[in-house]
């Protein structure tokens, strides 16, 4: 490695030596007159470099008049808050409002109405007209909204033969938890005199549940033991302890 750096430091030496001995050689056979003719051209180089030095400096000089000029960041933003009427605190509020609204969107957490109108009211806001908030309030929000396709508050069910509260809560299509049949009951008291007898041909309303109710009856689901069979018990009877009291689900329409 040494040996290297030796043999290229010998080398570049010899290529500059070269270089200055060729440029000697080349100044010994210049003429009077190519003398004359190089300092010429040299002078005249000089002039426009010297020239252009002088408007490069000038131009330096009127950036930094320009910079001097400029309000800093901090004083423009408090001016365009001076114009919407609005302090850096009213903007920190709006920019969390924003952000709970996305997310209430974003979890299609209804009532859609709701959302809908709370979104107006950013809208009417002077702070949405901010670049930071004026596409999310006025266009991404509210294509999210005219996307969400908001479930029926409720639907109606017609009662077959060998329905009861308990399996109609049960389906898929409604709450997919049996534990939730109150609701149905509550929700159709000027039919449902007993919830034991319901009768074919009914037509009941399925109410949608609230947040709180799936989670109160989700919470009851898991939270269950069904009795532990006797002896005495028959197959069929172990089965139907596998329910909470019949006397409370409604029992199968016949």
């Amino acid at each position: 490695m040494k040996f290297y750096k030796m043999f290229s430091a010998g080398l570049l030496f010899l290529i500059l030596s070269a270089n200055v001995f060729a440029q000697s050689e080349r100044i010994k056979d210049m003429t009077k007159d190519e003398w004359q003719s190089e300092m010429n051209r040299l002078a005249a180089q000089k002039v426009s470099l010297t020239t252009e030095l002088n408007s490069l400096k000038t131009e330096v000089a009127d950036l930094k008049k320009t910079r001097d000029g400029i309000q800093s960041y901090d004083d423009c933003i408090n001016g365009v808050y001076v114009l919407i009427g609005a302090s850096k605190a009213d903007i920190d509020n709006f920019r969390k409002q924003v952000q709970a609204l996305t997310s209430k969107i974003d979890a299609k957490e209804g009532p859609k109405a709701d959302r809908q109108a709370e979104l107006d009211a950013l809208k009417k806001n002077k702070i949405s007209a901010l670049p930071e908030f004026f596409d999310t309030v006025q266009n991404q929000l509210q294509k999210k909204l005219d996307a969400w396709i908001e479930a029926p508050k409720e639907v109606n069910y017609t009662v077959i033969k060998g329905d009861c509260l308990w399996n109609i809560a049960k389906k898929k299509d409604h709450y997919a938890n049996p534990f939730a049949w109150p609701v149905i009951y509550q929700a159709n008291r000027d039919q449902i005199k007993n919830p034991d007898l319901i009768f074919p041909k009914q037509i009941f309303k399925i109410p949608n549940l609230s947040e709180e109710e799936k989670a109160k009856f989700e919470k009851i689901r898991r939270n269950y033991k069904p009795a532990p069979p006797t002896q005495s018990q028959t197959p069929a009877a172990e089965k139907a302890e596998k329910k909470p009291a019949e006397k409370a689900v409604a029992k199968p329409v016949k």
